[in-house]
């Protein structure tokens, strides 16, 4: 009964010490309790898109809650062991899954502007993030939207 008790405290205290619920929101100020986020948290929040578009908005699916959940468990296992093993560098990369839901969400929100792009993909060339054929990325000209020009932890050490 005793060692339930230990571990149940432990887990009590993980939970706690992690701010293990605070991720269930879609608060962006969830994304800086890891100091790497910092710089993105920073640079978002001068962008055109603070208004607009939460973190969650443009890197998580908007298709159904589940596949949200499921992408945001994907992730935050992924951060976590990044964290954990300090393997994130300087500066963080996005995953081929992640490339393609922002991609998917930029159109998704601009599909009045980019619609007309859209009908004349054929003419641009294709391009790969990490060996996936996603069609002309919206970064490769919007390379500032929303996180400015500046994205390692160099960058806005003091900011808060």
């Amino acid at each position: 009964m005793l060692s339930v008790l230990a571990v149940m405290g432990v887990f009590v205290n993980l939970v706690h010490e992690s701010n293990m619920l605070s991720y269930l929101s879609s608060d962006p100020k969830v994304c800086i309790n890891c100091h790497p986020m910092i710089t993105h948290y920073a640079t978002w929040q001068h962008s055109s898109h603070r208004n607009r578009a939460t973190c969650v908005d443009c890197h998580l699916p908007r298709d159904s809650f589940v596949n949200k959940m499921l992408a945001k468990a994907r992730d935050g296992y992924h951060h976590s062991v990044a964290m954990t093993l300090k393997a994130y560098g300087n500066n963080l990369r996005i995953s081929p899954d992640a490339a393609k839901r922002i991609q998917a969400n930029c159109i998704s929100c601009h599909q009045e502007a980019v619609s007309q792009m859209l009908a004349n993909s054929a003419l641009y060339q294709k391009n790969a993030v990490d060996g996936i054929q996603m069609g002309r990325p919206c970064w490769d000209c919007h390379r500032t939207v929303p996180h400015g020009t500046m994205r390692n932890l160099s960058a806005t050490q003091n900011n808060f």
